[in-house]
């Protein structure tokens, strides 16, 4: 695809998706959802890539919600839409690929539930979060109702929704909605660090580690074990598993190779 809202850029294994609408606030419109997905998937399939980034251009806004020109003209029948964007964000949270959200100013609406989809998020000083979606009559349907219940609390998450109100980074840092505030100028610096961390460990862990947790979250405690050990098991039997234990006997650093 040749992307007109979308910059992409790859550095030493990480891939980073930029919404580029800057005069819009990198408000997402229906053009920005179908190339965010076909970027995830882009990065996805590409082996040389181990985390994949989400971040706005300029320093104003990470993304700031949906076109609202698009939104007046929607239907019942549209929220049921294939492709719509929480197919899309659901793609994001089930990457097999480690995902981070680098809040770098807005992210309303569905710029916020983008960054709850994925799995990590780190916010710069400016950054401001919300669901306003109730001011127009709808509710957030990317995932909002039920990502951030569950990341933050659903008295927090009521509070958010249904007053619409904007929390500071300090505050989704004290709800632990995001991991790290950091100044504007090193926001960027932070998140690499953590997707090259990230990226030195095992594939295959990685991605067995986000679907335990995602697969696990809402099922009963013996229920999750048993994924978990099943997961293990598939781990046991890798290539990597004997690469990591042997570069680690050796004190070295291990080469992993994804099998």
């Amino acid at each position: 695809m040749i992307y007109h809202n979308l910059l992409l850029e790859q550095r030493d294994g990480i891939g980073m998706i930029k919404i580029n609408r800057p005069e819009v606030r990198n408000a997402l419109n229906g053009q920005t959802v179908k190339e965010l997905l076909s970027a995830l998937e882009e990065y996805e399939n590409n082996r040389e890539i181990h985390v994949i980034v989400f971040t706005g251009t300029g320093d104003k806004a990470f993304a700031a919600g949906a076109d609202i020109n698009q939104l007046t003209e929607r239907t019942s029948m549209d929220a049921f839409t294939h492709g719509s964007m929480s197919d899309v964000y659901r793609r994001v949270e089930n990457c097999k690929k480690a995902t981070i959200a680098a809040i770098n100013g807005f992210a309303l609406g569905g710029g916020c539930e983008l960054a709850v989809s994925c799995d990590i998020r780190v916010a710069s000083e400016n950054a401001k979060i919300g669901l306003p979606e109730l001011n127009l009559s709808v509710i957030p349907g990317a995932g909002g109702t039920q990502r951030l219940a569950r990341i933050i609390g659903k008295g927090r998450a009521l509070h958010m929704i249904l007053t619409g109100e904007f929390i500071s980074a300090s505050e989704a840092k004290e709800m632990g909605l995001v991991s790290d505030v950091v100044p504007l100028p090193e926001l960027m610096d932070v998140v690499l660090e953590k997707g090259n961390r990230i990226a030195a460990k095992g594939p295959l862990a990685v991605q067995m580690a986000k679907l335990v947790v995602n697969r696990g979250f809402d099922v009963d405690l013996d229920t999750g074990l048993l994924i978990e050990n099943l997961a293990q098991a598939v781990l046991y039997g890798t290539n990597d598993k004997v690469e990591g234990t042997k570069a680690f006997l050796e004190k070295r650093q291990a080469s992993f190779t994804g099998n």
